[in-house]
């Protein structure tokens, strides 16, 4: 279970989060939609402290803190319970798939070099990219380096995956690879919360969908409900807008 009260975050004096309350299941997947710039990114990245909130309480699984005086040891903590997925890849061009994979079971988990390596080339399997765990992301396109991105995810067994708009930075041609890659491990009921603009998606995959706008979550519910019968006329003005 994954528990969040009272999330806050400002840039600038502007609140760009403003008190989320959430509650998400275990195997349950969220997907946040929402106008740009109303704080989709903000939470995901307050939700591992990429972002560091300043009010709030977060539990994932057995590690609760609260925001406004996590120490470091507690947000370390947190982070080993999560796994994100960046827009633009975030990999370290200088490693291999491979390597990239291994890099966060060595260094944040504490798994032996041999055991990261089998687990790397098994998740390169189930991801397509057996053939390519010796490429340097340099020479992979971008779809094939956003698939090792959730490889790495996946290599990490978190209790919550985060997806921030996976597919934004990926030509139309790749999108469809990566997007099939997440319903895969949709399938196997990880927990998933997921920003993403891919409306046709978002019915798919989602078993609650939220709409956020001025840093709140305005409107949630089932796909259909959310897509099929809004009933906030921000909402219903921004499916309308993505309609013509």
């Amino acid at each position: 279970m994954i528990s969040i009260r009272g999330l806050s975050k400002s840039f600038n004096g502007t609140a760009v989060l403003d008190g989320i309350d959430l509650d998400i299941a275990a195997g349950e997947r969220v997907v946040v939609i929402g106008p740009s710039g109303t704080g989709k990114s903000t939470l995901l990245r307050s939700l591992n402290f990429l972002d560091r909130p300043e009010e709030g309480l977060i539990r994932i699984g057995d590690v609760m803190l609260d925001a406004a005086d996590a120490s470091n040891a507690e947000i370390l903590a947190l982070r080993r319970r999560t796994a994100f997925v960046f827009q633009n890849y975030a990999l370290f061009a200088n490693r291999t798939a491979k390597e990239n994979i291994m890099e966060a079971l060595v260094t944040v988990q504490g798994v032996p070099k041999p055991d990261a390596e089998r687990r790397a080339l098994d998740v390169l399997a189930e991801t397509g990219l057996a053939d390519k765990a010796d490429s340097y992301p340099a020479s992979l396109s971008g779809g094939q380096q956003q698939r090792v991105g959730i490889g790495r995810a996946m290599a990490l067994g978190a209790e919550l995956m985060l997806f921030d708009e996976p597919t934004s930075a990926l030509d139309p041609e790749w999108v469809g690879e990566v997007l099939d890659l997440m319903r895969r491990v949709a399938e196997h009921r990880q927990t998933m919360l997921i920003v993403t603009h891919e409306m046709q998606f978002a019915r798919e995959i989602a078993d609650r969908v939220l709409f956020m706008e001025g840093g709140r979550i305005v409107e949630q519910g089932p796909p259909e409900q959310i897509f099929g019968a809004p009933r906030d006329p921000r909402l219903q003005r921004f499916l309308k807008r993505l309609s013509q």
